[in-house]
């Protein structure tokens, strides 16, 4: 479970050192590729297997499932990190999420987001006043 928040740097060639807590997960492979509110989601290998099968399985016919397919797998990318536990964005993914030097990069459960880092807070200080409220519908009695 990939927990927590950090600030690492993207390099001049596009590489961005993976939080250390998070490199024995990913070590062996994962995938980037485009999430929600233009940050990039990470998934270790297993678990991108594991969302592509539940998309294969979805009718074909239904045109959201087709979109969200393309979306996801045609701007995906699949990476191992280096011996100092750095990965490398393509400058698509870069592109798509407004990545600067600054980054934040959180943990959220079963992957790893990266966040351009103004634009992290700015979602932040958007969610935050809405997070009391949305966990009777997210997650009713549980809290």
């Amino acid at each position: 479970m990939f927990l927590g928040t950090h600030s690492p740097r993207l390099d001049d060639k596009g590489r961005l050192f993976l939080p250390a807590k998070f490199r024995d997960e990913l070590a062996e492979g994962l995938v980037i590729t485009k999430g929600q509110e233009r940050c990039l989601f990470v998934f270790p290998m297993t678990e991108f297997t594991r969302l592509a099968e539940q998309l294969r399985g979805a009718p074909v016919t239904h045109k959201a499932a087709r979109a969200y397919s393309r979306v996801f797998f045609a701007s995906a990318s699949d990476e191992v990190p280096d011996k100092q536990g750095r990965i490398t964005i393509p400058p698509h993914l870069r592109e798509y999420a407004g990545l600067s030097k600054d980054c934040v990069v959180i943990g959220a459960s079963t992957r790893v987001e990266i966040w351009d880092q103004a634009a992290w807070e700015t979602y932040l200080a958007e969610s935050e006043d809405a997070f009391a409220d949305i966990e009777e519908e997210v997650l009713p009695g549980v809290f």
